[in-house]
């Protein structure tokens, strides 16, 4: 049985080479255990979408096995209905386009203010802690009511959290690290009630273990993956100047551009893992009850039937129904304000910096092969 492919080969922004080699088959995890590996478009949208394969899952990285567990309280990703149905229904209203659109102008002068700061940095300068980091952080921030000026206390054990090569107690004691810096925050709040998300849930009638979990979920899930497209949807335009020439154009190539960018580089990829709650046929093949799945999203993306030549980076094609988002009753809840960030960010950093362009081989990126959500380290930029 092969392992499952991580080796992204000689480019760095196409699935791992041999994902999608089979539409699906039984791979092995680097903890020894064994899953199936879903890869064609189809067949990932109906493994999300279907609620018989369970969310209920802990383990899948490092030396942890995958067993069903009681999902940390407030963590609704990893809750089936009706737990996760109750828990989601409190935020879904708040993510809406139109709530998202309302943060236009704030996180135009968010970027603004970021693209100052980027000008002034000495050269070369990082876009990823310059640029690319501080616009989620601030806006997931101001949002959720988290004082930005304490970002030390949840980037860095978010950023631990997210790594595939740390122990099983470097991962505890960072989610113990946040857990107990949110629960002081919660506290704070209760006290002394602010403007923000958490402090609007706090007569939700949840407890405060579930306002902790469901702090950590949107403070993680709130930063890290747009700054990961930022920082690496730049990079990728800079090595096809004709399609970032289409991203400067208007707010309208951008938007288009930003689906294309989602699709093309899936920066989260297998890290979703389900259960069979019961023997499920899927392609033709039977899953048994207690198996466990995980899809490529990155695969499912690059699917010949999703769209023509889905190798090519076209920035101008049609949305295609791609699903770097997910699928199905998990599908992210913050994909509205990702879009707009980055509907925002890309055509601002380039038009403000049009000579932007690597200060260093593509070679000597440091890229995130180690994380679950892929981006890069840093970016070493000049203009």
């Amino acid at each position: 049985m092969r392992a499952i492919p991580t080796d992204r080969g000689t480019c760095p922004f196409d699935p791992p080479a041999g994902m999608a080699d089979e539409p699906l088959s039984k791979v092995r995890l680097s903890n020894g255990d064994q899953v199936w590996l879903v890869t064609r478009h189809d067949l990932v949208r109906q493994v999300l979408g279907d609620t018989r394969f369970s969310s209920e899952i802990d383990g899948g990285f490092l030396d942890v096995p995958l067993h069903a567990v009681q999902p940390q309280p407030g963590m609704f990703i990893q809750m089936d209905p009706p737990e996760h149905t109750r828990l989601r229904r409190l935020l879904t209203g708040r993510f809406t386009v139109q709530r998202m659109q309302r943060l236009r102008p704030r996180i135009e002068q968010i970027v603004t203010e970021r693209l100052d700061a980027l000008e002034r940095a000495p050269r070369p300068a990082d876009l990823v802690a310059e640029f690319a980091l501080p616009i989620p952080s601030l806006v997931i921030c101001e949002l959720l009511g988290v004082p930005y000026a304490e970002r030390a206390s949840f980037q860095e054990a978010g950023a631990r959290l997210l790594t595939l090569t740390g122990t099983q107690e470097e991962l505890e004691e960072a989610m113990m690290r946040l857990g107990g810096y949110l629960a002081e925050l919660i506290a704070r709040k209760r006290a002394e009630p602010g403007e923000g998300l958490l402090d609007d849930l706090l007569d939700s009638g949840l407890s405060d273990e579930e306002l902790v979990g469901m702090s950590i979920l949107l403070l993680i899930a709130g930063h890290e993956t747009t700054a990961n497209m930022i920082s690496l949807g730049t990079l990728l335009l800079l090595q096809h100047p004709d399609q970032l020439a289409l991203v400067r154009q208007s707010p309208e190539a951008a938007r288009t551009a930003v689906d294309e960018l989602l699709r093309y580089l899936s920066i989260v990829d297998v890290g979703m893992f389900r259960r069979a709650s019961t023997d499920l046929e899927l392609d033709g093949q039977i899953i048994r009850e207690g198996e466990f799945v995980t899809c490529s999203l990155a695969a499912a993306n690059r699917d010949p039937a999703l769209l023509d030549r889905p190798e090519e980076l076209e920035v101008s094609r049609p949305k295609a129904p791609h699903v770097a988002f997910g699928f199905g009753p998990h599908q992210c809840l913050g994909q509205n304000l990702a879009r707009l960030e980055m509907e925002i960010a890309y055509p601002a950093l380039f038009r403000r910096l049009p000579d932007l362009r690597l200060a260093v081989p593509l070679e000597k990126v440091p890229f995130k092969s180690d994380m679950a959500i892929y981006g890069v380290h840093r970016l070493e930029v000049e203009w």
